[in-house]
């Protein structure tokens, strides 16, 4: 890989089966769609792949199959976060064997280990293995979240390269972002504010809504990107409706509600996350609509 992902890069789904078992077809469907739309990269195994119903066989099988059939057209993110540094590292050392092109790896949850865990647990993947890895911050799932002093310092490791940012507040992720290195890879993990994150001086978005609309968040993303703030709101003003539909339930039940309705996907999905409520359906049928 010869640069780093940035850009509109899609948090995928997992494609299951009526008994949740995965969908080897729907994956290599999904993964051509997102290179014919110009998805800058494809982020497997993550929280909207549900990782964490996935066995640990699974989640390597699905990294490999990933970029078996991506075959370096489009860049593969991987999925490389544990609450277990020995996993962390186990799964780090995975991708890069498996041929994938960078890891993102979330903050430990569960435990709430302290800011100095943090540090030690990330480098030591970092340490392991040469691969280029993302840090995920997101304290609405894992209660804790990284202080910006500690992500300078992980900054510095040579394999921790960027930040997948979805704490939703854009005053701190401007400080943030100032006092990074220009060179850290600064991307959104949260649709609904992406569009100012990447205005502020962000590269980027991990995005659950690209997996329904992926030509029009990377249109979206290019804008912003390119300071077009006026073509940005545009394309954003389409894609508001899915982005709240999102919160309708917890992710990635409404996304793969969207996209089974649409045909792209089968309909399974993994205890204990359960199939879209009847009573939400029609909002998120809604919020497709226009949407390519």
């Amino acid at each position: 890989m010869s640069k780093l992902p940035s850009g509109s890069i899609v948090a995928l789904v997992t494609p299951m089966d009526s008994g949740g078992g995965i969908d080897g077809g729907a994956l290599r469907a999904l993964l051509q769609w997102h290179m014919e739309a110009q998805t800058e990269a494809v982020l497997v195994a993550g929280t909207t792949g549900e990782s964490p119903t996935l066995t640990v066989a699974e989640h390597r099988q699905l990294i490999a199959d990933a970029v078996r059939f991506a075959e370096g057209r489009i860049p593969i993110m991987a999925g490389v976060g544990a609450n277990a540094t020995a996993e962390a590292v186990a799964f780090a050392k995975w991708a890069r064997e498996d041929g994938a092109d960078c890891g993102l790896s979330v903050v430990p949850y569960y435990n709430k280990p302290e800011q100095e865990g943090m540090f030690r647990h990330f480098s030591a993947a970092a340490d392991a293995v040469d691969l280029p890895v993302y840090l995920y911050d997101i304290p609405g799932r894992c209660v804790v979240g990284l202080w910006d002093e500690t992500l300078s310092r992980l900054a510095m490791h040579e394999n921790i390269v960027g930040v997948k940012d979805a704490t939703g507040d854009l005053l701190a992720a401007k400080a943030r972002m100032d006092l990074l290195p220009d060179d850290f890879i600064q991307l959104s993990g949260d649709d609904k504010s992406a569009r100012e994150y990447i205005l502020a001086g962000g590269d980027g978005v991990v995005s659950v809504t690209a997996n329904v609309a992926p030509k029009m968040m990377r249109a979206m993303t290019a804008a912003a990107r390119e300071g077009d703030s006026a073509a940005a709101e545009d394309v954003d003003a389409k894609l508001r409706g899915f982005h709240i539909a999102q919160g309708v339930e917890s992710n990635p039940i409404p996304v793969k509600f969207a996209l089974a309705d649409a045909g792209r996907i089968p309909s399974g999905i993994r205890l204990p996350m359960t199939p879209l409520a009847e009573w939400n359906q029609a909002g998120v049928r809604d919020a497709m609509r226009g949407l390519e």
